[in-house]
């Protein structure tokens, strides 16, 4: 048996249906009861509610994107227990509705950093990107970071001023309102909350992170073994520190350290690669050879960077990641697995008449049907040269 091909759905409000999600050729959904709040915990009948759903459109809820991480667990202050039982309680009503994978991050603060959502490609199409100098801009100019100057390559300094400038009021707030759009809260969040936010992680350091991190995995260890639950910690996007906030998944030496450190079945990766991709720093087929037996989910996209280490989302199969030699190490890994390993095309292009369409970013129609389609066409090409 092949990958599992799926699909992100944020739910019944995303102006993507499932009876969209089935005309692309998915046949499992990714997703997440995003209206529940962070740190509560998900209720049964809600769960069941969904997988019905799901289950009704001839579909098949495989993985949990994502049950997040709440920040008192990441920075285990005097809340982390009454968070870390909830997450237990929740992890529990999955497992009992038979959903058994669950992604995650433990990134700070910022679930993912983006500087504009929708740069026009040559083509006409719309992409994320990611500009260094732009972050520098809202990090001096807008936070107003104490050490932010220190904490940029000279060659991005160097245009602060010439592209603060030029910007005009309307893009300087457009850009802040991005970039605060991956912090993963409820509500809004004040340039004050996240300066406080910054602060606190400053003190905490990587290695703090990282300590976090394994104390999470070891309370949630004897759960995720007794009921076969399989979480997969998803990369830091992009893979390097932003506005001075520590990494701790963002290399081949950083995967090998989680699961070192916590050495048990349950701890796997989602291996995303447009998170990787984004690090000049990581060589995507080298990361897969050494953390893939235990990878039990796959984001499949592409990037492209320049000299300075801006990027933006390619297509999927035309980008800096090697993509054909990552699907072959998944089909290979796949082949030797009892419990197959699900993917799906993370993000896509907006395209044709999604464009102006009000959509999640990364997450319309058209460019994800594409996406899929070349990564089912690539995966069966593959298997058709193994079986050679």
């Amino acid at each position: 048996m092949g990958l599992i091909q799926t699909w992100r759905w944020y739910g019944p409000e995303d102006p993507v249906t499932l009876s969209d999600i089935r005309q692309a050729g998915a046949s499992g959904v990714v997703t997440a009861l995003h209206q529940i709040p962070h740190g509560d915990v998900w209720p049964l009948e809600l769960i069941k509610e969904r997988k019905a759903m799901i289950a009704q459109a001839g579909l098949e809820w495989s993985v949990v994107e994502s049950v997040p991480v709440h920040e008192a667990i990441k920075t285990r202050n005097e809340h982390a227990g009454f968070y870390l039982e909830n997450y237990r309680k929740t992890l529990r009503n999955l497992s009992s509705c038979g959903i058994k994978t669950v992604c995650y991050n433990f990134m700070p603060v910022l679930d993912w950093t983006r500087t504009d959502l929708r740069i026009t490609l040559d083509n006409g199409a719309k992409a994320l990107y990611f500009d260094w100098v732009d972050l520098a801009v809202f990090d001096t100019k807008v936070l107003k970071r104490a050490e932010a100057s220190s904490f940029y390559q000279a060659s991005v300094l160097n245009q602060v001023e010439e592209r603060y400038e030029k910007m005009s009021k309307e893009r300087l707030e457009e850009l802040s309102a991005v970039i605060l759009m991956g912090v993963p809260t409820e509500g809004g969040v004040s340039l004050e909350d996240l300066k406080q936010s910054i602060e606190i992680y400053k003190k905490i350091g990587k290695a703090g992170l990282r300590e976090n991190l394994v104390y999470f995995l070891e309370s949630i260890a004897e759960l995720c073994l007794e009921e076969g639950i399989q979480m997969t910690i998803h990369p830091d996007d992009p893979p390097f520190p932003i506005l001075g906030l520590p990494r701790i998944a963002s290399s081949k030496e950083d995967l090998e350290y989680i699961l070192a450190e916590v050495d048990q079945s349950f701890n796997g990766i989602c291996f995303c690669t447009g998170s990787l991709g984004a690090g000049g720093h990581n060589d995507l087929v080298e990361i897969l050879k050494a953390v893939g037996e235990r990878v039990y989910f796959a984001h499949l996209r592409n990037i492209k960077k320049d000299a300075m280490g801006n990027f933006y989302e390619s297509d999927h199969l035309d980008g800096d990641v090697d993509m054909p030699a990552i699907m072959t190490l998944l089909v290979t890994l796949n082949k030797k697995r009892k419990q197959r390993i699900p993917f799906r095309p993370d993000h896509g292009h907006e395209l044709l008449d999604d464009i102006g369409k009000a959509t999640n970013p990364g997450y319309s129609a058209i460019g994800r049907l594409k996406g899929l389609a070349e990564l089912r066409g690539l995966e069966l090409g593959i298997n058709c040269t193994l079986k050679d």
